[in-house]
């Protein structure tokens, strides 16, 4: 297995955002592309990655295997790679990851390739009656704002519009994102749709903003919300966060 990638921010951010989320990852290599699907410790937040075999200038992959890597360890790594350099990957003899970036120098790493005994997740089936498509950084934008003043936000669907409302203590915001040019709004049910998310988890999320333009909300009432960040042909970031449902 060698593997090729000269646009290395596909690869370095998707990295950095999953480990703000999972520690550990297992990898799954096939020949359409690099795989993950991970739960969070807390199993509130779930992640699906791939890094489609289209992203990479040299895909050499003889046949499918899953690689198990320390997250932060990855980070790190790929972190040193700036944008311009080639950065490849292949599975040593020894049960290491050799990963070298390729610039004005030739830089080599290595780390293990971990034992992890986990059971192999599966991404729900859900249903969802609101869709909303807007520019990533719209909605980076309405989950800062939202966080100056609580620690969770509300997703309202209501006509042909999308809110984003927040409620502290002394303090409220509220954004609306009306359908138009720059966002569209769908839904399949009459009347208000509404749900809790925690701010925290969507901070992180949103971060998905560094690999994609457009981002796509998807959630229903009192139910789980799922976030797509996919720029064709290089990479798909989805995450799905359960609702916040507090005891009045």
């Amino acid at each position: 297995m060698k593997l090729t990638i000269a646009e290395p921010k596909y690869l370095k951010e998707s990295v950095s955002i999953i480990s703000d989320l999972v520690n550990e990852a297992n990898f799954k290599v096939t020949k359409e592309g690099i795989e993950l699907v991970a739960m969070d410790p807390a199993n509130v937040a779930m992640v699906v990655f791939k890094l489609f075999s289209s992203a990479f200038t040299e895909y050499k992959v003889d046949k499918e295997q899953n690689l198990a890597i320390n997250l932060n360890n990855l980070k790190q790594i790929l972190r040193r790679a700036g944008p311009n350099d080639m950065v490849s990957i292949e599975v040593q003899d020894d049960a290491k990851l050799k990963v070298q970036l390729r610039g004005n120098s030739t830089r080599t790493f290595s780390l293990p390739i971990i034992d992890l005994e986990e059971k192999a997740q599966k991404v729900p089936e859900l249903e969802f009656p609101v869709q909303v498509e807007t520019e990533a950084a719209t909605f980076t934008e309405a989950i800062e704002d939202a966080d100056i003043v609580a620690e969770s936000v509300s997703f309202v669907a209501d006509g042909g519009a999308f809110r984003v409302d927040a409620e502290g203590d002394l303090s409220n915001a509220s954004i609306e994102l009306k359908d138009g040019k720059k966002t569209k709004v769908t839904s399949k049910q009459k009347g208000t749709i509404r749900a809790k998310y925690s701010v925290e988890y969507l901070k992180k999320m949103i971060q998905g903003s560094k690999v994609s333009e457009s981002v796509k909300i998807q959630f229903n009432k009192d139910y789980p919300v799922k976030l797509d960040y996919h720029t064709i042909d290089k990479v798909m970031l989805s995450f799905i966060l359960a609702p916040r449902v507090e005891n009045d």
